[in-house]
């Protein structure tokens, strides 16, 4: 009998042993693999209009951190600052997401819609500018750009973001952006059952797995860090309140947009992951210290495998404090214009003096003029161009990272970097 168990112990282990090898396996030239059961895949999406990461959790439970879409009719949109559309321009940002999606989605046919979908905060690089050549939509009355159109092409299930249901902090929120948003949830709501909630800081339970929590009991979580300046610190789900009180600031002293962004923690086994939206830490002048959101952001976050830059590496983010805290061994610059990063981003990122060690710092697309300006320190990114695919073995010990071509939609590997272990 013990033999048995042990012949039965050891054909279990050589076919968890093969499965982890088939992911080592995918090459450079290769279409990219489905996602497969207790795998975690992080899909940064580069449609050169703003940021959108999708992951497919280990159970197969699907999450969507932003769909951004700049305003296609702003001059500074077409411009040399700007990235162009990815693959192309023949379609909107919104559109290229779901089709995306859909592409990494493919081993559930026959259920597409995404569980959950959050939006850090409300700039259209995040979740989309309605203008004049955006269509309008065959269900509500709004237009289709960004978070609403990946909404029209595949149900959502639950939306999060900051400011549910009054959208009134730090002040009343009805431009047209919001307008529209706010159009796009209301017909959701009414007619698809979509689930709208406030991003609730400290939490650990208000993202969760859907399909077979169960089996990853214990070994994987996602915490919501901060929103709207309420910032966990890192004790149960114990938050405090950053900002001062609004009623002590003049109207033009209030927290602005970025620093209230919505910032999330996802760790599975010893893998951790950081999304921190557009939350500042470098102090600009003149303005006081609450300004800086990263410092105890990090304290509470602690080190991660892989972190995308805040901001998208503009020159108020990755501060001294966060970077040592964190002390990421991959970072993702999601880029769409010549301000990321700075120069002077950079150059604390590969600062053996902030924190020792390797690290490797990929982006989805880096800009000629930003080369010009920045020069030879760019030459040290892995990858300056596509789709960066964070792909975690089942259990979170080990990782790779996958830069994908995104001049098309073949989702062909470019270049495979790994294994990195987790620590």
């Amino acid at each position: 009998m013990k033999r048995i168990l042990r012949a039965g112990i050891l054909v279990a282990c050589l076919f968890l042993l093969n499965t982890f090898r088939s992911s080592a396996q995918q090459k450079a030239g290769q279409i990219f693999e489905s996602w497969k059961e207790g795998q975690l895949d992080i899909h940064h999406i580069n449609t050169g209009r703003g940021n959108a990461t999708f992951f497919i959790l280990p159970d197969g439970t699907t999450l969507l951190i932003d769909a951004g879409e700049l305003d296609l009719t702003d001059p500074r949109t077409q411009g040399p600052r700007n990235t162009t559309a990815k693959p192309d321009s023949t379609r909107h940002a919104g559109e290229w997401i779901a089709r995306y999606i859909t592409k990494a989605t493919r081993f559930r046919s026959a259920d597409q819609a995404i569980d959950y979908a959050v939006i850090t905060h409300f700039h259209d690089d995040h979740m989309g500018m309605p203008s004049a050549v955006s269509k309008k939509s065959a269900n509500g009355k709004y237009l289709l750009t960004g978070i609403t159109e990946v909404g029209d092409w595949l149900p959502i299930r639950t939306m999060i973001d900051r400011g549910w249901p009054d959208y009134a902090y730090p002040r009343a929120m009805n431009d047209k952006l919001m307008q529209n948003y706010r159009a796009f949830l209301d017909w959701q709501v009414k007619n698809k059952g979509m689930k709208v909630e406030k991003s609730k800081p400290g939490s650990n339970d208000q993202l969760k797995l859907t399909r077979n929590p169960g089996k990853y009991a214990g070994l994987f979580e996602i915490r919501n860090v901060a929103a709207n300046g309420e910032i966990w610190t890192g004790t149960g789900t114990v938050t405090r309140q950053h900002f001062p009180e609004l009623k002590t600031l003049s109207p033009q002293l209030y927290p602005h947009e970025n620093m209230c962004s919505v910032a999330m923690k996802i760790s599975y086994g010893k893998f951790d992951y950081f999304s921190g939206g557009d939350i500042p830490g470098v102090l600009q002048p003149g303005v006081p210290a609450w300004h800086d959101v990263e410092t105890p952001v990090a304290k509470a976050v602690g080190p991660v495998e892989v972190h995308i830059l805040d901001h998208h590496g503009n020159r108020d983010s990755q501060n001294d404090f966060l970077l040592q805290a964190l002390r990421p061994r991959v970072l993702v610059i999601p880029v769409w214009s010549s301000d990321h990063p700075g120069h002077d981003v950079l150059d604390r990122i590969y600062s053996q003096r902030i924190y020792s060690g390797e690290r490797d710092v990929f982006a989805t697309d880096m800009l000629q003029p930003n080369k010009l300006v920045i020069g030879e320190m760019l030459d040290r990114l892995k990858s300056d161009k596509g789709h960066i695919v964070v792909s975690v073995e089942p259990g979170g010990d080990r990782y790779f990272v996958y830069v994908l071509d995104d001049e098309n939609e073949s989702q062909r590997i470019k270049s495979v970097h790994g294994p990195y272990q987790s620590r």
